[in-house]
């Protein structure tokens, strides 16, 4: 079985987005480009130049309330994620928290008919598994495509996000934890059932990531 990647983009100009993207896509399956690290004006460029390859492209647009760097409003916020939908993303990454505060963007992207996932992230710690399992069950009333993603002090913190697979039911799921306790969890959730697991190409870009190169070592991938 071949296990899929998805590179973890943050960079802070459109040129390099580009650059950076071109590598990403031929060691990786995936990219996710992280629009939130750009300046809010140069964001509709940066739609242009990387709508080619935008069928396997993740566009998340992060708020600083859950760990982002988007400098605007939220409304802004809002707008942009209105007109991310309509190149038609591989995934349009959007927070439970976000959509469930605002209704009409959930409407506007049904109409768009953009494949959400649907992530939420707890930055402190890990939930217990009654928590853990509302939470999904809340996630899915929105996409089947679910990202779920905490923070681990333990190995047992690191379990409990992957037992989450046993669950999961029809939901296509991204369940591990951050930190290095999690590490683990970014490998073995691609056993579990996982589309993908997210990588760096060099510098993590988030607590516990792997490069793509290790992860390649580890699962014995050929791309």
């Amino acid at each position: 079985m071949k296990y899929k990647t998805c590179i973890s983009i943050a960079e802070k100009t459109p040129a390099k987005i580009k650059q950076t993207l071109k590598i990403g896509l031929k060691k990786s399956d995936y990219a996710e480009v992280r629009l939130d690290f750009l300046k809010v004006e140069d964001i509709p460029d940066t739609l242009e130049i990387i709508k080619k390859d935008m069928n396997r492209i993740v566009c998340t647009l992060r708020p600083k309330t859950e760990g982002g760097k988007f400098p605007g409003n939220e409304k802004e916020r809002v707008a942009i994620l209105k007109l991310i939908s309509e190149y038609t993303p591989f995934y349009l990454d959007v927070e439970f928290n976000t959509l469930r505060k605002n209704a009409s963007l959930v409407k506007y992207l049904k109409t768009t008919k953009t494949k959400l996932l649907v992530s939420w992230h707890d930055f402190k710690k890990t939930p217990n598994s009654a928590e853990l399992k509302k939470k999904m069950n809340q996630i899915s009333k929105f996409s089947s495509n679910i990202k779920i993603v905490s923070t681990a002090k333990s190995t047992d913190d690191s379990t409990r996000m992957l037992e989450l697979y046993s669950k999961k039911g029809k939901n296509n799921l991204i369940s591990f934890a951050m930190g290095d306790f999690g590490r683990i969890s970014r490998i073995l959730c691609l056993y579990l059932g996982s589309p993908y697991t997210y990588v760096s190409l060099g510098k993590a870009v988030a607590p516990g990531q792997f490069s793509i190169d290790e992860v390649k070592k580890i699962t014995n991938l050929k791309k």
